[in-house]
């Protein structure tokens, strides 16, 4: 008899604008962002098996120092599903990365999606669409985009979403740091900036997305979407890291329309006017020493295959 298995892919992503609205009583900012799906991809398969496991496979990002256990996202989401439905938490979990780790980029936030996705085929526990990005807000804002894909705007902690239309393909370029950051410090940051100048900066507003960024999108005016690429954790960023100011220089003096550090950091995307842009600006990184991809956008979320 052959053992049951099920494939499931889900995608990596950038944050076009991020809008960081106050800090609350429960120590959380308010979101409002918008998310484009790229295809980069997360790959995970689960098969039926007694008790549940992680292995990863061999693939382009090196992953062997990741953490296999009940701390792991993935682990975490099986064991989420099986609660929920009553279900044994059983499957041998097996994930090929292709999403840079500590990146930005939401790659934990795509396995988790996939397993999932994944776990409810496989168990044949039938939950709804909306019923798993519900699970997977709980663990962690960029779960259900991963599940939904294409392009997105997300409100209260970036979990609650609202598709967008968005016309045509989106060329990126995104250039890695070998040296990771930690997001609650850039939020920190950003809180002690405010605090600092508060009488300069006036209150803090809600968050949202301007129409203006949904217009371009629509239109799939990459020009000026470029000029609209927005985000409140940069600047914070750019304050722990100073050497992430050179390298947006270095990216729009070779090319790109505009460049933007990718969610807290210390990713930095860059948007090129098509995909022979993106060509020679990603040939230019790797010329001068730097980690560099290439993707495009938008593309599906969490899908079998």
């Amino acid at each position: 008899m052959t053992t049951k298995r099920v494939a499931v892919r889900a995608p990596g992503k950038v944050n076009l604008t991020l809008a960081v609205g106050p800090v609350g009583a429960d120590g959380y900012h308010p979101l409002a962002t918008t998310f484009m799906a790229l295809d980069l991809y997360e790959d995970v398969v689960a098969t039926a098996a007694a008790g549940l496991s992680l292995v990863y496979t061999d693939g382009p990002v090196d992953a062997s120092g990741l953490d296999t256990g009940e701390a792991n996202l993935a682990i975490r989401a099986a064991r989420l599903l099986a609660e929920a439905t009553g279900h044994p938490a059983e499957a041998a979990l097996e994930i090929t990365k292709r999403v840079p780790i500590a990146g930005g980029m939401g790659g934990g936030s795509a396995d988790a999606a996939a397993t999932l996705v994944a776990c409810d085929a496989l168990w044949e526990t039938n939950l709804t669409a909306e019923d798993l990005r519900a699970l997977g807000a709980k663990l962690g804002s960029d779960v259900p985009f991963a599940m939904c894909g294409g392009v997105a705007v997300g409100t209260g902690r970036g979990d609650e979403l609202t598709s967008a239309l968005a016309e045509g393909r989106f060329e990126w370029v995104l250039r890695f740091s070998d040296e990771g950051m930690s997001t609650p410090a850039t939020y920190r940051a950003l809180d002690e900036h405010r605090d600092k100048h508060a009488a300069s900066l006036g209150p803090i507003h809600e968050p949202e997305v301007p129409e203006v960024v949904l217009t371009a999108l629509r239109g799939g005016d990459v020009r000026a979407l470029a000029d609209l690429l927005e985000n409140d954790l940069q600047a914070p960023a750019l304050r722990l890291r100073p050497d992430l100011a050179e390298v947006l220089e270095f990216g729009e003096t070779h090319g790109a329309l505009a460049g933007i550090v990718s969610g807290s950091g210390p990713t930095l995307a860059f948007l090129a006017e098509d995909a022979a842009a993106a060509d020679a600006l990603h040939r230019a990184f790797l010329a001068d020493g730097h980690r560099a991809l290439r993707a495009s956008g938008p593309t599906a979320g969490a899908l079998a295959h």
